[in-house]
């Protein structure tokens, strides 16, 4: 049979292996041997008789199936309840003060609490009791039923039918005193009617209707989990769904429609194909067994089948751990087999995504390559150059033009060729429009030239010139020397205020009467921000 061992076999080796094993259990060859010279069931099946991985067996056996870890210290039996080992007729030194017990002291003590102790009374001294210690194995110390007395269970027995008796004989006796009731009054003189009777004796006697109709509504109920010694739970949970859920093989009647199988309670396909994907709470089981892990776990079981079929004993269901262990190196494997596969053919042809950028002259498709061309205007040699794009919209003729805007410059005015027209985004008037513009031009210059003829010439504009503080000047203004000169202090002084918050005054005198001299000072005082020679000034 296989063993755990992952050392590689040829296909012709696995072929005879797989051949020897035929032949075993056809009976044509002789059974195979354990390491203690006992016969191995050639039909046993290999996920049985492959011992796991990690015990490293190096030849076939079924010691992994036995209880091959077993210890000689460790015991199954169980302390000997209320056993009793030595009892004292005195007060000893170190015993219980209260019953003179030696196995334990006074607060562990579990008899009453005496009015005055042992340790003074020197009497009633209670026996010793027998102390035990064991080593249990895994499974004793989760045995829930170690040291139960079987026995005991008998006063339980015995407790049910003396009640169940008991209550036969109740039953009996108050039948035969209605009875006895029923024969002394034959007419029913009592008032007793028969309904009444019939009511009692269904209150008397033992319905086993009720008792299965009360099994049954149990159904529903949901029993807790009760931890075990294996650490899952024990119970069952008998309510499966919710009994207003529509079970899955009525979601469709149809013949035709999705299979449900009733021995696994499987329907694989999807009942309603056609409904509604958000409003459907069932699917099939398929939806649930392509996806999640349940892939993954898909993906471990076909690997563990193709190693097997190429020679290399590894069983998903016997070697689990093994089994995905190998997945995760194959997986390994595969991934720096891509990458070693992608970097051979980088180094062979390059890689143009990750190369340096190319030339200027390249990208706009600039370059010093000659070209020649025949009469035709065909290419010869080289290649013809293109001309570099802009960033602009080039060869938009909008408002029904035939020419881009600056295609036409007059009189230092850029245009549309098309219609002459210097207006930009104007509509093209074409050979009308520039017919027009002719006939206008023409009939300007005819204008002009008939008013030189007359002389009619406009009178010409009076120049005005304006004060310093913005109005017009008089013609007999005439500005004192003296109060310019107290004027250009004043303003000085102001300026002086202006920089030095500190010393202005908190009542301030504000004068709304400006002079010519005045506006002359503060003109004469303004600095002027644009003025080259102004950090020369004072």
């Amino acid at each position: 049979m296989a063993t755990a061992s992952v050392a590689f076999k040829s296909r012709e080796d696995h072929r005879k292996q797989i051949e020897l094993e035929e032949a075993r259990k056809a009976g044509l060859a002789p059974a195979e041997l354990d390491e203690d010279g006992k016969e191995i069931n050639p039909h046993i099946p290999q996920y049985m008789s492959s011992a796991p991985w990690y015990l490293n067996s190096e030849r076939p056996s079924l010691k992994h199936q036995r209880k091959w870890k077993s210890d000689p210290n460790y015991t199954t039996s169980w302390y000997d309840r209320g056993a009793k080992i030595h009892q004292a007729d005195k007060y000893r030194k170190g015993a219980c003060e209260n019953c003179g017990a030696m196995t334990h002291d006074s607060k562990s003590c579990m008899e009453r609490p005496r009015r005055v102790g042992a340790k003074f009374t020197n009497k009633h001294i209670a026996p010793d009791e027998k102390i035990e210690t064991f080593e249990l194995d895994y499974d004793g110390k989760r045995d829930r039923w170690n040291g139960y007395d079987a026995s005991t269970y008998a006063r339980v027995i015995e407790r049910y039918e003396s009640r169940d008796e008991a209550r036969r004989k109740y039953v009996k006796t108050q039948q035969l005193k209605k009875l006895e009731e029923k024969n002394n009054n034959p007419n029913g003189e009592d008032g007793v009617s028969e309904e009444d009777e019939d009511d009692n004796e269904d209150d008397l006697r033992v319905d086993e209707a009720k008792v299965d109709e009360s099994k049954q509504m149990d159904f529903a109920k949901v029993e807790k989990r009760v931890r075990t010694t294996g650490g899952g739970s024990t119970g069952t949970v008998r309510n499966l769904r919710i009994r207003e859920d529509t079970a899955k093989y009525l979601l469709n009647l149809d013949v035709d429609s999705a299979h449900y199988d009733p021995k696994t309670r499987s329907m694989r396909e999807d009942p309603l194909p056609d409904a509604d994907p958000n409003e459907k709470f069932y699917g099939g089981d398929n939806r649930h067994r392509n996806s999640g892990q349940a892939m993954e776990f898909k993906q471990l079981n076909i690997h563990a089948w193709e190693s097997f079929e190429k020679g290399q004993d590894i069983h998903m269901q016997a070697a689990p751990s093994q089994a995905e262990l190998l997945y995760k190196n194959f997986k390994v494997i595969k991934e720096n087999l891509k990458s070693q596969t992608k970097d051979t053919i980088l180094e062979k042809y390059g890689n143009a995504a990750n190369e340096e950028e190319f030339p200027r002259e390249l990208l706009l498709g600039q370059s010093e390559r000659e070209v020649e061309y025949d009469r035709a205007g065909r290419i010869i040699k080289g290649q013809e150059t293109t001309l570099p794009r802009s960033k602009y919209e080039e060869d938009v003729y909008a408002n029904n033009h035939t020419s881009v805007w600056g295609s036409w410059w007059k009189d230092h005015q850029w245009g549309y060729r098309c219609c002459k027209q210097l207006t930009r985004n104007s509509y093209c008037t074409g050979a009308a429009g520039i017919e027009a513009a002719e006939a206008a031009g023409e009939l300007m210059k005819a204008n002009i030239a008939r008013k030189e003829a007359i002389g009619d010439m406009p009178p010409p504009v009076e120049e005005k010139r304006l004060a310093t503080w913005g109005t017009d000047i008089p013609d007999d203004l005439v500005l004192d020397e003296k109060l310019l000169a107290d004027a250009l202090k004043k303003e000085d002084a102001r300026k002086r205020e202006v920089r030095d918050e500190r010393k202005r005054k908190y009542n301030v005198k504000w004068n709304d009467e400006v002079t010519a001299e005045d506006m002359e000072a503060y003109r004469m005082k303004k600095v002027h921000h644009d003025d080259p020679m102004k950090d020369f000034l004072n």
